[in-house]
């Protein structure tokens, strides 16, 4: 039987643990091909580059297995791959492993879940993986099951047209995650703080930073999974419609 040819980006860079960590185990399900940014772009959200030139060179080829590193954003990455360095479009886009979580309003910001959300909007499936620890050393070693098994799935039985997977899975401990839980999208949010500094010359210029802020109290949310040390799975989708209101938002002139 023919193997599954699986799309790998992320939004950490080339070098990041958790990507080498997603590709070892990537390589067990199906072909792989990674395509990369060179630099750290997380926070990229849905960024597309459009001011200049795109760039892909390859860095590793071999029997199911090829590397491409690039300029680009993670979103261009997928981009570069479903109309240029694939042959046919991918029977299965992952992103990740992010180091950081991606629950709550972090779905919005992430470049890891920009790319998964960019093959989703052409009907291939996506599932975007991230780690609740911000550390470049984070230990990933108890992911691997979880991983494997929400892949294959995925594989198996597909998904439905324009809806994705986020999964968060809990930082290392030595009691290892509890389970899987599938959940909806916390009411959580960053509380931004800025800090004026000064440069050499004088100039103003601004720091960002601020505190994460979770108000959501309810038991069947992602926060509340990883809090709980569970695998969080959301089912996400690239439709922002308010469906519930369309029909009340009535305009007359």
């Amino acid at each position: 039987m023919n193997r599954p040819t699986i799309l790998i980006s992320n939004d950490d860079g080339a070098g990041a643990v958790g990507l080498r960590k997603l590709i070892l185990i990537m390589r067990k399900l199906g072909d792989v091909v990674a395509i990369v940014s060179e630099n750290p772009m997380s926070g990229m959200g849905h960024a597309v580059t459009m001011q200049q030139p795109l760039r892909a060179r390859l860095v590793s080829e071999e029997k199911g297995y090829r590397e491409y590193i690039t300029n680009g954003t993670p979103v261009d990455n997928i981009k570069l791959g479903k109309h240029l360095l694939l042959k046919k479009a991918p029977d299965l886009v992952v992103s990740g492993i992010n180091h950081g979580s991606n629950a709550a309003i972090n779905v919005i910001y992430s470049g890891t879940m920009g790319a998964v959300l960019e093959a989703s909007i052409d009907g291939i499936p996506a599932i975007g993986f991230s780690l609740d620890d911000y550390s470049s050393n984070a230990c990933f070693d108890h992911t691997d099951k979880y991983i494997e098994a929400i892949t294959r799935k995925v594989l198996k039985e597909g998904l439905p047209k324009g809806i994705s997977l986020n999964v968060n899975l809990p930082a290392y401990s030595e009691k290892g995650p509890q389970g899987i839980k599938v959940c909806r999208q916390a009411q959580a949010r960053w509380i931004e703080a800025f800090e004026e500094r000064f440069d050499p010359y004088g100039r103003t210029y601004y720091w960002m930073g601020g505190r994460f802020e979770n108000g959501d109290g309810r038991h069947d949310t992602d926060q509340k999974a990883l809090a709980d040390n569970y695998v969080a799975v959301v089912p996400t989708q690239f439709d922002f419609t308010a469906h519930q209101y369309v029909n009340e938002l009535n305009f007359s002139l």
